[in-house]
């Protein structure tokens, strides 16, 4: 008798499908991850320098940087003059 791999995640997909919110909305964080890091490939900017470049709130931009920050993708900078802000950069 063979078994066939990934029969139980096939079964699982077809009786419970993601729904189109959740897969909008995954692909919307994706989206604006990638453009962060856009950013950040020009120069180490701070979170209210991203969040006028891309259009997000910075409550937004912030949440994206700490779950960036959280799996390694980018470091934390200097502080600014006023000691409000920390610069991001990518991680090397």
């Amino acid at each position: 008798m063979e078994i066939e791999k990934g029969k139980t995640a096939k079964y699982l997909k077809e009786k419970r499908p993601v729904p189109k919110e959740v897969t909008a909305q995954l692909k919307y964080f994706t989206k604006t991850k990638r453009s962060i890091l856009t950013a950040l490939k020009e120069s180490d900017k701070s979170v209210p320098q991203l969040a006028g470049e891309l259009g997000l709130p910075k409550e937004e931009v912030m949440y994206q940087l700490m779950s960036l920050l959280k799996y390694g993708f980018v470091e934390t900078g200097e502080i600014d003059d006023m000691d409000e802000y920390f610069s991001y950069k990518i991680k090397k």
